[in-house]
């Protein structure tokens, strides 16, 4: 469950993410990753989860990520580098009905890839629509992180569009799904990237894991 911001690493996450931060790379294929210079973070969800709604409000900007009406836009791994203390990487939406069974396949490796072989990653948050909750998509990324070995958090999203009673209710489902997975931390974050709902206690607990 989200957990109230405040004190001094609340302030210095604030500051963090008020910092520079710009686009530096963007990889088509496992193989043209960038070297690895900072510690990393990675957002990952179904298309239209949210993920380019949630960096942009996370850093406070209307157009850091792209934000697309078209499910399944980002077809390539994003690297935006935050004040040289961290990277955060926008990967991929997956789960979009019209993608061929080649493209999800080709999406798969090239996650899978990304996720074996970055030694500076240190946490992936996966984005859940709060109005869905865990999807079969999701679960099947989740099996895919342990696989990895990767540490994630669920992140809910849009919980604008829900009533406090389900809000409730999600974040339930998303921590009792969480507890099926060895990778997955016990702790569900609850945002909302149009009402800001979230969006200081997600720094806080991003802002731990820079340089």
């Amino acid at each position: 469950m989200t957990e109230p911001d405040g004190g001094a690493a609340g302030e210095a996450a604030r500051k963090l993410f008020a910092g520079p931060c710009d686009f530096v790379w963007g990889a088509t294929t496992a193989e043209n990753l960038p070297p690895e210079k900072l510690n990393e973070v990675a957002f990952v969800g179904r298309s239209n989860a949210g993920k380019s709604s949630l960096v942009n409000a996370l850093t406070g900007r209307k157009a850091l990520a792209r934000v697309s009406q078209t499910p399944g836009a980002t077809r390539q791994i994003n690297f935006f580098n935050l004040s040289d203390r961290l990277m955060l990487v926008d990967l991929p939406g997956y789960g979009f009905a019209k993608r061929s069974k080649t493209e999800a396949n080709a999406w798969q490796a090239m996650i899978f890839a990304y996720l074996q072989s970055r030694s500076r990653l240190r946490r992936v948050a996966l984005l859940i629509d709060a109005r869905r909750g865990p999807m079969d998509t999701d679960i099947q990324v989740m099996d895919l992180l342990d696989r990895a070995a990767v540490s994630y958090g669920l992140v809910l999203t849009k919980s604008d569009e829900i009533s406090a009673a389900d809000r409730a209710k999600a974040i339930a489902a998303a921590a009792t799904e969480a507890a099926r997975h060895t990778a997955a931390l016990a702790q569900v974050q609850l945002t909302s990237a149009l009402k800001g709902e979230g969006i200081a206690a997600l720094r806080t607990h991003l802002a731990a894991l820079a340089e």
